[in-house]
């Protein structure tokens, strides 16, 4: 265990110290950030507001899932920002074929983000081109597919209403469904991690692809795999959120690829690889829509919000983001 780990640990309570420091850290910061937020505004703790951020939070949490499948492996996915816009866009596209389009919107918006997680992991599992390269091209070249599907005009397909009850209808009275949907991706993500081989050769690679490959593990597959996941995910998210706003929007992802990093490593997960929970990628999902919210409330400029934004990941990145997998 390194040094910054142990300092980390120090500064928690003794019943506090078996548990992820880093985690432990983002869930204060959490209840902080809630009482932060009760001083401006007495509805912030109300139960209303606070199911609202999680409708909101679910968007990013399905999105940051897949980027800490990735990032366990040690690498990096760039092309977040356009997967869920095509996602967002393909699926509302193939709602204009009438009634057996609508049925497949859902998977067809999913499965070309599966696509594209393809092609990222193909480039970098088998022709070993570094992810973060692969990632932005692919992304560049979504991008230029989608302003050609729309002629760089605003998309005019709509959502369907099975899109709009996935992201905003309610199946548990109070209980937004964006909410149940991110309960399901992650508990599937939980098992995914602690339960299958595939999860367990994730973190291998994560902590030694050529150990891991001489362990008998087909590293090439389980990286593709994951990049796959991870771009369907994303797609997911996108289309999650045209069933929020009714529609797709050129470059509704762009708002989302710094927060999906920030909270997978803000969550505790290791950016070079190895090591990470589930429960920590939560607490950081939470984490970041909080102070996004609290921003709001204060009403304080986009250049100001901007810049506390990454002043408070900075600083809690300084706090442990730096630490190494034992």
């Amino acid at each position: 265990m390194t040094s910054e780990t142990t300092v980390l640990e120090r500064l928690l309570p003794q019943p506090l110290r078996r548990f992820d420091p880093a985690v432990v850290i983002a869930f204060c910061c959490i209840i902080v950030l809630l009482l932060v937020g009760a001083l401006y505004s007495s509805s912030f703790l109300s139960p209303t507001y606070l199911l609202q951020q999680l409708k909101v939070a679910s968007f990013l949490g399905v999105i940051a899932t897949g980027m800490m499948l990735v990032i366990l492996l040690g690498q990096i996915d760039l092309s977040v920002p356009w997967v869920v816009t095509t996602g967002a866009m393909m699926a509302c596209a193939a709602a204009s074929f009438g009634p057996m389009g609508s049925a497949f919107a859902i998977p067809f918006g999913i499965f070309c983000g599966a696509l594209i997680g393809l092609a990222n992991g193909f480039a970098t599992a088998y022709l070993r081109i570094p992810s973060m390269i692969i990632t932005l091209a692919t992304n560049a070249v979504a991008q230029g597919l989608m302003v050609v599907y729309t002629g760089g005009f605003s998309p005019q397909d709509s959502a369907t209403p099975a899109m709009r009850w996935l992201a905003t209808g309610e199946l548990i009275p109070a209980v937004p469904n964006g909410v149940l949907v991110w309960l399901a991706v992650g508990a599937g993500a939980v098992f995914l991690f602690n339960r299958t081989t595939f999860g367990r050769a994730v973190y291998g690679i994560g902590n030694r692809e050529r150990a891991a490959f001489l362990s008998g593990i087909n590293t090439r597959r389980i990286v593709m795999l994951s990049f796959v996941i991870s771009g369907a995910l994303s797609a997911f998210g996108g289309v999650l959120l045209a069933g929020y706003a009714s529609k797709a929007a050129q470059s509704m992802g762009d708002a989302y690829l710094l927060p999906a990093i920030a909270a997978v490593v803000l969550g505790g997960t290791h950016v070079l690889g190895g090591r990470g929970s589930y429960g920590g990628t939560v607490a950081g999902v939470i984490l970041i829509t909080l102070l996004q919210s609290i921003l709001s409330v204060m009403q304080i400029e986009e250049a100001g919000r901007q810049l506390i934004f990454g002043a408070v990941i900075i600083i809690m990145l300084l706090m442990y983001g730096r630490q190494k997998a034992a």
